[in-house]
């Protein structure tokens, strides 16, 4: 199968008139394909499934209403609420087709297949109906202002809006454009090909004309990951065209403090600014260019280490914030899912041109305590804020009704949990992240079984079940978290390496079928101090955030599901007591209550009693508490104002 597609792949390059090779590989390492991991059972495998189960209930033709009615041609059904009814309806559409391209990559589920060639063939048809190339489901007011920058003409109603009120045409293009791409690539769509690259060119001939001054007005208004996709597009096609639209996109008020190394994001919408950064990765892949790395290098520190909360989400009400500011910007409206996402896939770049253990630990912190917990556990529904307002609970997505940006980039996310389990090099395997699952490296005819109760425990098993073509060195990631030496065995029989925290120890044996390699990670309770505040504190165990239990809130109107994400934001917080401590040290006041579940209380405080902590991603229907507050006396927090935007 997978031989078949990448000569599809090679005949469907000769069709599109490349022009230019693609440069050398700039990438150290490479993540595998979406095929080449199998997730067995464990909670990645369980999100992944239910997200399926979703995606399977979505309606083609709903999804489709928009773009058919807009080309003129006759609805198959009506349009679905929430986001899908306003001037962004559609985005969810390419969504959707990245999202089951990815399911089908990896399951080879015939049912996936089948909704991307339909989608795709009635996409092609929208596209023959407008005749320039354009295919989307853009309103009127939209595709105006669109098809104006063709003309020349930007109207800014003010930095942030055009006139006449269209709200962000290219992100919700971005979202087609991307979502085509991945049809073809992943499912091997190639009527899809055909039609993301005459889009690819519509995109260009809308740009063309517009002055540089023009170009960055233009760019004060979310977009997307334009320049990521017309620079995947330039190197899947060989054609240079497409690297210079995405040149376009290129906005300068953010990349140029970012290659000085200044950090001038506070005030920015996050999630405007992190898919600019994701093109800038791509393009120095495509291009080699030096600076196009160094602005993502900046921007990935400055965000990881500077402006993220402790579970490994950013931003306040969707905008970033000085890092001292933290303490005022804890609330319902904390950490928008969407960032997380995109800062995950920029992590994936970072990481495959200097694999740092450091990557790898920010990359399971955001997926465990920020991902995994944004899925609702019984309809697989979708957070849209990770509230970290002490004494409050998370809202989630209607089925149908909602569609947030958080639900488009939600339905990608449990499709692609094993895209950066493992990495490669030529003839080194990267163990990355401790999850049960099966991986086929191709180019070696390895084949490794991963099983693991992680993160209950710290045992991790590494089985090769079939063995490889010429030597491979396996790099198992240390934790920088770890509480001590990570140790080794394999077969039964202690292995003399290196396993220091925040490094990669290196295996190296002629593996055979059977070999079995032991990972033992020791795992103990830590705290974090919150930023600007050290008087506040998180716990983790491990790579997880524990979150004090406060109690189930009720199911009513709005919990936990709605279609409106702002529904809860003025809810009124419960108390949250403060911890009293005393002279032992804080880590030590928190205990773990069994052995086989992620259950802690607090013991050796005089204050609170009876609260049970559990990991931040296991509390879909509570109250709860991430950050708590130190004092001297018994006293009782008081519950913040509602969080009114």
């Amino acid at each position: 199968m997978k031989l078949l597609a990448l000569l599809l792949l090679a005949l469907s390059f000769a069709d599109v008139g490349a022009q230019t090779a693609a440069p050398p590989p700039v990438t150290a390492v490479t993540a595998f394909s979406f095929e080449d991991v199998e997730l067995l059972d464990g909670p990645f495998r369980q999100a992944m499934l239910r997200n399926a189960d979703y995606l399977l209930s979505l309606d083609p033709d709903r999804l489709l209403h928009n773009t058919r009615q807009y080309a003129g041609l006759p609805p198959k059904a009506p349009r679905y609420g929430g986001w899908e009814s306003t001037g962004v309806g559609g985005h969810i559409l390419g969504h959707f087709l990245t999202a089951a391209s990815q399911q089908y990559a990896t399951t080879r589920d015939p049912r996936f297949l089948k909704r991307i060639d339909y989608i795709v063939s009635e996409l092609a048809l929208c596209q023959k109906a407008y005749g320039d190339g354009y295919v989307g489901a853009l309103p009127p007011v939209e595709l105006a202002t669109l098809r104006g920058f063709g003309k020349g003409i930007v109207n800014m109603k003010d930095p942030e809006t055009f006139v006449g009120g269209a709200w962000a045409p290219w992100y919700t293009e971005h979202k087609v454009l991307n979502g085509l791409k991945d049809a073809w690539i992943l499912a091997g769509n190639t009527q899809a090909r055909d039609v993301a690259l005459r889009l690819a060119d519509w995109f260009g001939d809308m740009t063309a004309r517009l002055s540089p001054g023009q170009l960055q007005a233009m760019l004060e208004v979310e977009q997307g990951g334009v320049v990521d996709v017309l620079a995947e597009l330039s190197a899947l096609s060989g054609n240079p065209r497409y690297m210079e639209t995405a040149r376009r996109f290129r906005h300068r008020a953010i990349l140029d403090p970012l290659l000085a190394g200044r950090d001038e994001l506070p005030g920015r919408h996050a999630n405007t600014q992190i898919p600019k950064i994701i093109g800038e990765a791509r393009a120095y892949e495509v291009t080699g260019d030096a600076d196009s790395r160094r602005i993502a290098e900046n921007f990935w520190d400055v965000v990881v280490h500077h402006h993220s909360y402790v579970m490994g989400g950013n931003s306040y009400d969707e905008h970033f914030f000085k890092e001292e500011e933290t303490p005022s910007h804890i609330g319902a409206c904390s950490a928008e899912t969407c960032n997380t996402y995109n800062m995950l896939k920029l992590t994936e770049h970072i990481f495959s041109w200097e694999p740092r253990e450091e990557c790898a630990d920010y990359y399971e912190r955001a997926l465990y305590n920020d991902i995994l917990a944004s899925q609702e556990p019984k309809r697989g529904m979708f957070a849209y804020f990770m509230s970290l307002e002490p004494g409050l609970f998370r809202t989630f997505s209607t089925p149908y009704d909602s569609f947030w940006c958080c639900v488009g980039t939600g339905i990608e996310n449990h499709t692609r949990y094993g895209k950066a389990i493992y990495f490669h090099g030529a003839g080194d395997l990267y163990v990355n992240l401790f999850i049960p699952s099966r991986l086929t490296w191709p180019g070696k005819g390895f084949v490794l079984e991963q099983t693991t109760d992680y993160p209950s425990d710290g045992v991790v098993r590494l089985r090769v079940l079939s063995e490889p073509v010429g030597s491979v060195v396996i790099r198992v990631r240390c934790p920088g978290w770890a509480s001590g030496t990570v140790a080794f065995d394999l077969n039964g029989s202690p292995l003399h390496v290196a396993g220091v925290p925040g490094t990669y120890a290196e295996l190296k044996h002629p593996w055979r079928k059977g070999d079995c390699i032991t990972v033992r990670i020791p795992m103990a309770v830590r705290s974090e101090a919150m930023p600007g505040a050290p008087d506040r504190v998180a716990f983790l165990f491990g790579p997880v955030v524990l979150a004090g239990d406060l109690g189930a809130e009720p199911t009513s109107g709005t919990v936990p599901y709605t279609n409106n994400q702002r529904a809860n934001l003025d809810a009124t917080p419960v108390a949250v007591p403060v911890l009293v401590r005393g002279s032992a040290p804080l880590e030590s006041c928190v205990t773990r209550l069994a052995d086989r579940r992620l259950e802690f209380h607090f013991s050796g405080l005089s204050a609170p009693v009876g609260i049970v902590l559990r990991p931040f991603w296991e509390m879909p229907y509570s109250r709860y508490n991430v950050y708590w507050k130190l004092a001297a006396g018994a006293e009782t927090e008081t519950p913040r104002a509602p969080s009114r935007i």
